[in-house]
């Protein structure tokens, strides 16, 4: 982030004053906005969270990297769509309280809470802090004693205790714990309900090194999470419980997929045997799908392996079910082009439908429909046409050469050789049949009737072929 020039400001290392301020009045500054919150990072994670606090009247300073980010947000607008958010920015800036900053330094200079909400990265299969750290360092340059740093992305374990704080207090000069405060509070929200998800969805997590900050956290966070606080002593242990969210249900995804995939091969109705297991009350088999997408799930597990590996532990299980969603792509894109009549070609004309990651979000990162988009045109199938109901940025995918990308349903599946379903999207499970005409369609999430279908027309993951 650009620091805008703005000097340090002196700190006095050997500082360390036992007189703090009473919690309670810490708070009751926050309510009358003497206290400020600054949120670093306006994106799916910080634009929720800034509109909580906005809507908890707290007065917030907003920090992005992008100018194009910052010059929206000071008119009022997201580039998230998630509920909500457009109205709190739009309130907290006619009524003062939102304030949108350039300069990461001055932030942290004029706020007492620095939320850190920008993303960890993965670049071959690591973990990449070069963003948070950049965000940790410019805070440090502003950070004042009794000041409190809240760290917000999913981290491996021990990034805090081990390059975060001791960043924080080179740059500053000043000791956590006994100068300022550290709280790990790992975001569990789900894209498109997030500010229902903080407010009222989940209990949040708060977690600190020492007690003192861990009271701190709980009167804070207790302002946003309607369901109440999970304290953790041990920032390491906060650190652990996100990856273990998101890994658990990698996990779990796997072997849905795993299982559908032999049912594909015993000709077994997949769908019929889950519901029916699941009938147990110990037995949660996930939907199984053409893939696992998202900044989240597929992520986690690796910062779980490098992590592992790093302190020779080998994650095997974790291992696996990555390498088995990583390979659903491929298996369904094969399984599909299997409806076209004769054998596909070249000259085929595909449809996929779908290019976010999941339903009802325009979220397209590590969609699976990248992944088919690359294998489609390894094996040079010329006229691929890419439909989404919420995505309509064509530059997505113009590194594909053969494939566009279009808002038309009725164009995007009118005279096609074959149609795949890669994301489940409302939008599509209600696909008229007739429509069709003779044109076969391969469900890759398991939201459509297969009854309603030809059999010779109609295939998908874990469903018996014709």
């Amino acid at each position: 982030m650009k620091s805008g020039g703005t000097k340090s400001v002196p700190h006095n290392p050997n500082l360390t004053d036992t007189n703090r301020e009473p919690i309670e009045s810490i708070i009751g500054k926050f309510r009358s906005g003497e206290y400020m919150v600054a949120v670093y990072g306006l994106g799916h994670v910080g634009a929720p969270l800034t509109s909580v606090w906005l809507r908890a009247g707290v007065k917030v300073i907003g920090v992005d990297k992008s100018s194009r980010v910052i010059e929206n947000t000071r008119n009022g607008i997201t580039h998230i769509p998630e509920p909500l958010v457009n109205e709190s920015f739009s309130q907290g800036i006619r009524e003062g309280r939102f304030l949108v900053y350039d300069d990461p330094i001055k932030a942290s200079v004029d706020s007492k809470l620095k939320m850190i909400c920008v993303p960890v990265l993965v670049k071959k299969n690591k973990p990449d802090l070069s963003i948070i750290k950049e965000v940790v360092v410019s805070i440090s340059k502003g950070l004042k004693k009794d000041d409190i740093v809240s760290i917000h992305p999913s981290l491996p374990p021990l990034t805090t205790e081990r390059v975060l704080i001791p960043l924080l207090e080179k740059h500053s000069g000043l000791k956590s714990k006994s100068d300022f405060s550290v709280i790990y509070n790992p975001e569990r929200i789900y894209e498109g309900r997030a500010i229902y998800d903080i407010e009222e969805g989940h209990p949040g997590i708060v977690s600190a090194d020492d007690a003192h900050s861990l009271q701190i956290a709980e009167a804070l966070f207790s302002m946003l999470y309607g369901k109440g606080i999970v304290k953790i002593l041990g920032i390491k242990i906060a650190e652990a419980e996100k990856l273990f969210e998101g890994v658990y249900r990698d996990v779990n995804i796997s072997l849905a997929n795993e299982l559908a995939r032999l049912c594909d091969r015993l000709n077994i109705d997949f769908w019929k045997a889950k519901k029916a297991a699941n009938s147990q009350s110990f037995c949660h088999i996930h939907d199984p799908g053409i893939g696992v997408g998202g900044a989240c799930i597929p992520v986690y597990p690796q910062f779980i392996i490098d992590v592992g590996l790093r302190n020779k532990v080998n994650c095997k299980i974790t291992k696996t079910a990555r390498a088995i969603n990583n390979e659903m792509p491929k298996y369904s894109l094969y399984k599909a082009l299997k409806l076209i009549k004769g054998r596909y070609s070249r000259r085929s004309k595909i449809t996929i439908l779908g290019l976010a990651f999941r339903g009802g979000v325009s979220d397209t990162r590590l969609s699976p429909t990248f992944d088919l988009l690359k294998e489609l045109a390894r094996l040079k199938i010329k006229d691929v046409i890419v439909h989404d109901p919420l995505v309509t940025d064509s530059e997505l995918i113009t590194k594909f050469k053969n494939a566009r990308l279009v808002s038309d349903l009725t164009e995007a599946i009118s005279e096609r050789d074959l149609i795949i379903l890669a994301t489940n999207h409302k939008e599509y499970s209600n696909i008229d049949p007739s429509i069709l005409g003779k044109t076969p369609i391969y469900d890759g999430r398991g939201i459509l009737h297969p009854e309603m279908f030809e059999k010779d027309l109609f295939g998908g993951i874990g469903r018996p072929s014709s």
